[in-house]
């Protein structure tokens, strides 16, 4: 063999002793070819709740878990197909998420703000930190009794409780991105000639937007969260109210249904927001894991 055939061969050559002991001669080595193939990642993700599953039914069907505790997956299925069938569920969850979408508005803009406010200012910080600061520390489902009796029972303390979580959670963020932004960055902005809105268009709100990003992703959590709370106030629709009424009657297949609801627009929330973080963060290079 030459050396142009091992060459072509994309193998290189092995030098042994000819038959005549004339001299060496090219052999061709036959690689090992192809990549290794790997179970795709989606796939992977799916194992631990689908074997969640099986063990759940397994433990039902055997009398193990009984359905007074702890409704089946088959039941719990069987369940949601008749709440959609019917509108309840399809009804409760518009109502639900029109609650949290006004909430997280409001909380939302008050939230920026008032970080805005207290980050780009020592004079707004000296006004405003400390204020917000002390009333974070106060629990914030412990004000429900509060916003009954200042606002009724109707649909007006459920949202402001939505709004309260909302809004201390986007301040602490955007307040620290925004004290966290590099001071060299600033200064280097100053000497090119920027004012101070140009310093914080194009240096200080970029810097912050990450933590910003971060701030949104635990607002929606804690949307959710409050809304749970929020819908136990007199409420007549909503997933809470669903809730409500199958806990009176132990109907743990509707409270189920509920709760994965819940999980599931938490995480359609969360898809969102990391698709709205990976438009707005193109120029931050991350570690993705190995």
């Amino acid at each position: 063999m030459t050396v142009d055939q091992a060459v072509a061969g994309h193998a290189p050559p092995d030098i042994s002793a000819g038959d005549d002991g004339g001299g060496p001669e090219l052999a061709r080595v036959v690689p090992v070819s192809g990549r290794r193939r790997s179970v795709p990642r989606w796939l992977r993700r799916t194992v631990g709740p689908l074997a969640l599953l099986v063990l759940w039914q397994v433990l039902s069907a055997s009398g193990v878990l009984e359905a007074d505790i702890l409704a089946s997956p088959g039941t719990i299925a069987a369940t949601a197909g008749d709440l959609v069938s019917d509108g309840t569920l399809p009804s409760a969850m518009l109502v639900s998420l029109q609650r949290v979408a006004v909430g997280l508005l409001l909380g939302g803009v008050t939230g920026v703000m008032l970080a805005l406010a207290s980050g780009l200012s020592r004079l707004g910080e000296d006004l405003i930190d400390a204020t917000v600061q002390m009333l974070r520390s106060i629990p914030w489902v412990g004000v429900i009794p509060l916003f009954i009796i200042w606002l009724g029972i109707g649909e007006a303390p459920k949202i402001a409780l939505i709004s309260l979580g909302v809004a201390f959670h986007l301040y602490l963020n955007v307040y620290a991105g925004i004290r966290g932004v590099d001071a060299q960055l600033v200064e280097a902005g100053t000497s090119l000639g920027l004012s101070r809105w140009g310093l914080i268009r194009h240096v200080v709100l970029p810097g912050a937007l990450p933590n910003a990003m971060t701030g949104l992703r635990y607002s929606l959590a804690t949307a959710w969260l409050a809304l749970v709370f929020g819908e136990q106030i007199n409420a007549d629709d909503g997933l809470g109210f669903l809730m409500n009424q199958a806990r009176e009657f132990f109907r743990t297949d509707v409270i189920v249904v509920c709760l994965v609801v819940y999980a599931i627009l938490g995480l359609i929330a969360d898809f969102l927001v990391r698709t709205l973080e990976r438009l707005l963060l193109q120029w931050r290079p991350t570690f993705t894991g190995q």
